[in-house]
């Protein structure tokens, strides 16, 4: 099976490799929204991260990857007790994706060949515990979008049709990318996402030079390229469990919620949800840098990331999200 390009070997966009480790401190944090330029590595991103994180212990046979069989859905049937090992799930969800095919629906084949009614999961199940992405989300259907971030918020889906009624767990980190230039999306579903990042082509001469060695090595050599980074993966993978155990332990000072709902009031957010995400993802950096307080440098680091999707559009301010949430740091964090 062919290896995915190794996480530390990817040259630049730390933005989003920063926001994709820290959801995978702490799911709760919400999806990762890319935008940008294409061919600049966000689906490489996406599977490097994934085949990073330590393999999942799930029952042999369960389409919903469950740890423990009485855990499995009865509608799965699902006759082995034996605990096998499978990497963290990475789903594909290709445009023009039916709603049948992401929930799940009858099985159509044993209904007609032996008249019973089954279910036949789709997409949801298979990401349960790992991640689900989205290429160029901006162009998938609306009810689709609303669909995937209902569940992802829920951690459940929920089927109710031709008669079936089932419930089975669905838990994944929703990553969706696309290029602003064909299209944006709804604010109200843009806020549903817990970070976005900005992707963008390299401009120096030298960067670009390094992205195409390292993807040339790894095409000509894989083993060579692999022994040469794979011990950095292993030490980032050590670090990113370790930063799991450490977030439960951390001191959480009430200044830094005061600063939260200080920054989110100066930018005009609606609704609370900006400051649950930027203070989930503030303790997450803390407890991936080894720190046993999160401080107000935590959250100055993640704020872009946590709120520009955020912002109400200003006629009359002409600077990006970005730029109005740097100024607005400093103006109130400073």
């Amino acid at each position: 099976m062919k290896k995915p390009f190794p996480f530390t070997a990817i040259v630049g966009q730390d933005e989003m490799k920063q926001a994709m480790a820290l959801t995978a401190i702490d799911p709760g944090i919400g999806g990762v929204l890319v935008f940008g330029d294409r061919g600049t590595g966000k689906s490489t991103i996406v599977r490097a991260l994934a085949a990073l994180l330590p393999p999942i212990q799930a029952v042999e046979g369960c389409p919903v990857n469950s740890v423990r069989p009485e855990d499995c859905p009865e509608w799965a049937q699902v006759t082995s007790t034996e605990i096998v090992t499978r990497p963290t799930p990475v789903v594909d969800l290709p445009l023009g994706v039916t709603e049948d095919r992401v929930v799940g629906a009858l099985d159509i084949e044993r209904a007609l060949t032996r008249g019973e009614k089954a279910f036949e999961p789709g997409l949801l199940a298979r990401a349960n515990r790992g991640y689900l992405y989205i290429d160029e989300v901006n162009l998938l259907e609306d009810h689709i979008v609303d669909l995937l971030l209902d569940v992802a918020q829920s951690g459940e889906n929920v089927v109710e049709r031709e008669g079936l009624s089932i419930r089975h767990p669905a838990r994944f980190v929703l990553v969706g990318s696309g290029n602003p230039e064909e299209g944006e999306l709804r604010p109200q579903l843009l806020d549903r996402f817990g970070l976005s990042v900005e992707v963008t082509s390299p401009r120096d001469v030298e960067t670009r030079v390094e992205v195409v060695a390292r993807r040339d090595a790894y095409e000509n050599d894989r083993e060579a390229f692999m022994a040469e980074w794979g011990p950095q993966d292993d030490a980032l993978r050590e670090r990113l469990l370790a930063a799991r155990d450490l977030l439960p332990k951390l001191k959480t000072p009430n200044t830094v919620l005061h600063d939260c709902a200080s920054l989110c009031i100066a930018l005009g957010s609606d609704g609370l949800r900006g400051e649950l995400t930027l203070l989930r993802t503030a303790r997450a950096l803390a407890a991936f840098e080894g720190a046993d307080t999160v401080t107000r440098d935590h959250l100055k680091r993640v704020a872009p990331s946590a709120l520009r999707h955020r912002l109400r559009r200003d006629p009359l301010d002409e600077a990006g999200s970005t730029t109005r949430v740097e100024r607005t740091i400093a103006e109130v964090l400073p």
